[in-house]
């Protein structure tokens, strides 16, 4: 009599319509399931290379009705190289300190992520979340996360990543950085800097080529939302499609 325990199924549920966050003319829906459990990293590796990113302990995807826009993207890191304003932005940045740290919020950190929201997404549900809402989207990720802190040299932090660790690379699940002049708590006035978010991608590049992982997952690329679309500038880039991973041309 065979004695192999039955492995739990693995539940997908649609949420409701919502308005699109990057096409304000279309609803959005998603197909999401929970990651949890000692297979959770396994679960998470197979899902991410499906098209699927992670908020908290969920899986998640696009399920649209008649909308396509939300394209799967990673960078082909062995095949990258920085041209002109990739490379302009990585050499600018360099006296910036890349720290990683455990995924576990700090008020530091919220009030950069705070500023950064009423900048460039005010009005937003990401916009009004407290510190609570923030420490939850930070340390509550049953996979390998991490932090990196970007300090300029005077210690100022600037700018932030939440990534998550895979067996093929890293993937990018959320970063935010310092958009314009501000005085910091201490009464240091300092300046934004250019390309900060590209240069925590080039970051991200960088180690992955360093340990010879494969890809950086940068999440959703939309052609027609200015917010998603720089992603295409990270050539190559390959797009998750009905015929498989393929090469993003644009």
């Amino acid at each position: 009599m065979d004695q192999t325990p039955l492995k739990r199924p693995q539940f997908f549920f649609t949420t409701a319509p919502l308005p699109c966050p990057y096409l304000s003319d279309r609803l959005e829906r998603k197909l999401v399931t929970e990651l949890s459990g000692p297979g959770a990293e396994g679960l998470h590796e197979a899902l991410a290379r499906s098209g699927f990113r992670r908020s908290h302990s969920i899986a998640y995807a696009p399920a649209c009705p008649g909308c396509k826009a939300c394209v799967p993207v990673r960078v082909v890191v062995p095949e990258f190289s920085r041209q002109r304003t990739l490379a302009r932005i990585w050499k600018q940045n360099q006296d910036l300190v890349a720290i990683k740290v455990p995924a576990r919020a700090t008020t530091e950190q919220y009030e950069l992520f705070a500023r950064y929201q009423q900048s460039r997404h005010a009005g937003s549900d990401m916009a009004l979340m407290g510190f609570y809402e923030y420490s939850a989207m930070v340390e509550d990720s049953p996979i390998d996360t991490f932090m990196v802190e970007f300090r300029d040299r005077a210690g100022v932090l600037v700018a932030v990543c939440l990534t998550d660790r895979t067996s093929d690379g890293l993937s990018a699940v959320y970063s935010f950085f310092e958009t314009e002049s501000v005085q910091g708590t201490d009464g240091r006035a300092f300046s934004a800097r250019s390309g900060l978010g590209n240069f925590v991608v080039l970051w991200l590049i960088d180690q992955c080529q360093r340990l010879s992982l494969p890809y950086v997952y940068l999440g959703y690329w939309i052609a027609d939302s200015a917010k998603m679309a720089y992603k295409a500038r990270f050539q190559p880039l390959e797009c998750l499609g009905p015929e498989g991973w393929t090469r993003l041309s644009v």
